[in-house]
């Protein structure tokens, strides 16, 4: 990769981003090991990163305007179609969104935002149901251990309360999947962690169609409120490893349900 600093080339107000980018490029560090050097990244991947970098740093914040494609050019010292590959990139991940004109700007990178390639990646019909649980499980079940460990005395008691509220739905499946979207809401409000809450509810939605077939069969709802009071009571009295415990019994017996109606609704 060429020269990403040359200056000289950049008029008027774009020298501080070429500036900024030797700062970058000095301050990263060798990859060279015993065993041998490894690869070096394509000449995309190092833009990519050099402006997650700056991003990363304060250098770039939201709202802020990424100079031309022809200034970036010549800050990278780099041709037209690695730039786009870089520039494509870090649109899809949600980090930089195209305007009218040409010029790319820092997303608000809030983490509904970034999470939205993840939304259209689960929402391609061909999914692996058992892959997805599993990414659930890692996600969820450290919510549940976060919510133990971190929710107030009014999101202990709202989770409990939405829990016992349960056992009047075991006959209206519409009811019981209302209160259910809100019992797993409250118990990631009190994780108190945004990003990972906005994924596990992209996660929750997965194969939503069979699961209300799944909900709508007898006996369902019933286990499934029994857990949710079980995980909130666990969650009440701060035992952060019953509630994790018995969220796994409740996403195996999700997924085993959910399961049993794809393949009804395939037959």
């Amino acid at each position: 990769m060429a020269d990403l600093t040359d200056t000289n080339k950049l008029a008027g107000g774009d020298k501080p981003f070429a500036a900024i980018m030797k700062v970058q490029k000095a301050a990263e560090p060798s990859i060279s090991f015993a065993g041998g050097v490894l690869p070096r990244a394509s000449i995309s991947e190092q833009v990519s990163n050099r402006i997650l970098a700056m991003i990363k740093s304060g250098n770039l914040k939201s709202g802020d305007k990424l100079p031309t494609e022809q200034q970036m050019r010549i800050a990278f010292s780099i041709s037209r179609p690695p730039l786009r590959e870089a520039l494509k990139s870090l649109t899809l991940i949600g980090v930089l969104e195209s305007r009218q004109g040409g010029r790319y700007t820092v997303t608000d990178l809030s983490p509904s935002r970034l999470v939205t390639p993840f939304n259209v990646l689960l929402s391609v019909a061909d999914h692996d149901l058992q892959v997805q649980f599993e990414a659930r499980a890692v996600i969820e079940l450290e919510l549940v251990r976060f919510c133990t460990e971190r929710a107030n005395d009014d999101q202990r008691t709202r989770i409990l309360s939405l829990a016992k509220d349960g056992h009047a739905f075991y006959e209206n499946s519409v009811g019981f999947r209302l209160l259910d979207s809100e019992f797993h809401q409250a118990i990631n409000e009190g994780a108190n962690n945004t990003l990972l809450a906005t994924i596990s509810e992209a996660l929750y939605n997965v194969a939503v169609d069979a699961r209300r077939l799944a909900s709508a069969t007898p006996g369902v709802i019933e286990i499934s409120i029994n857990q949710h009071c079980r995980v909130a009571e666990a969650i009440a009295a701060g035992e952060a490893d019953k509630a994790v415990q018995t969220y796994r019994e409740h996403l195996k017996h999700v997924l085993d349900t959910t399961t049993n109606a794809i393949h009804k609704l395939s037959e």
